[in-house]
């Protein structure tokens, strides 16, 4: 069974990378068994979802306003290939 320390390494991995089906199943035991792990797990994914919305705001309002589109469809992208690795 995976460490704590190991477990909190995979959950900031996953927002890097697609974690492998070992890797998944580890840490989904772990969090199982371990409350702190899976409180950790939340709040990695509650940051997540939060700046996922923040960044949709951002394109919506004027922030950013002083940068080039070229550069703000470069971020754009670039989050988006990010998260479609994810799922």
């Amino acid at each position: 069974m995976l460490t704590c320390k190991e477990a909190s390494r995979l959950v900031s991995e996953s927002q890097d990378r697609p974690l492998g089906w070992r890797e998944r199943w580890g840490l989904r035991l772990h969090s199982w068994m371990c409350t702190s792990c899976a409180q950790f797990e939340g709040q990695i994914h509650l940051l997540q979802k939060a700046l996922r919305i923040l960044n949709r705001r951002a394109e919506t309002d004027m922030v950013g306003v002083d940068m080039p589109p070229e550069v703000r469809e470069r971020i754009r992208k670039a989050l988006a290939e990010r998260d479609t690795h994810r799922h």
